[in-house]
């Protein structure tokens, strides 16, 4: 089994703290590449980099049209699935000294970065809404115009309200993935 780093792009790093997924898939790349059951270490940004993700890479069998020739191994997509996240506390990983996108690493250093990520905590039930005032004729045209904004406005703009189940009282705005301040009332005071 091999161990591996895998650098991200900013763009792909805000995508995967904004949405959750269950596998990252990567294309464009060449050189060496992971073989299925080697552990990577997710790496977000170059300078410096902070890992964000531990996974491990999957066996993907690719449906192949009889008519067209089979691709190199460059084009199939490296797919690794997650075993541990830490988007909102990534790990510092100075000792990681990437050339490449896609990099080989040491045991050691593996083992010991990624022995710095915390544990995923126990899961706790969390109530999220999204509340939009709309404008419409009908309920069914309401919903409609709602998902159009939410679609439109998206994580970027629109804030979620989270608090613990039973909790409401301990409601956060967050915007980007990001604990937000909504009171315009905090905000002149400063």
């Amino acid at each position: 089994m091999g161990h591996w780093a895998v650098v991200i792009s900013d763009e792909r790093h805000e995508a995967e703290r904004l949405f959750h997924h269950d596998t990252l898939e990567l294309t464009g790349f060449d050189g060496p590449r992971p073989a299925p059951g080697d552990d990577v270490l997710v790496v977000a940004g170059k300078e410096p980099p902070a890992v964000v993700a531990l996974g491990r890479v999957q066996l993907v069998m690719p449906e192949r049209d009889p008519d067209d020739p089979a691709p190199g191994d460059d084009d199939e997509p490296l797919v690794v699935t997650y075993t541990r996240r830490a988007f909102d506390e990534p790990v510092p990983a100075e000792r990681l000294a990437l050339t490449r996108p896609v990099a080989p690493v040491d045991p050691e250093t593996f083992r010991a970065i990624s022995g710095r990520l915390q544990p995923a905590a126990d899961r706790t039930t969390w109530m999220v809404s999204l509340d939009l005032p709309i404008e419409a004729s009908t309920p069914a045209e309401a919903v409609r115009v709602f998902w159009s904004y939410v679609m439109e406005l998206g994580p970027r703009e629109l804030p979620a309200f989270v608090s613990p189940a039973g909790d409401e009282l301990a409601m956060q705005a967050f915007v980007l993935g990001e604990q937000a301040n909504l009171d315009p009332e905090e905000d002149d005071e400063d």
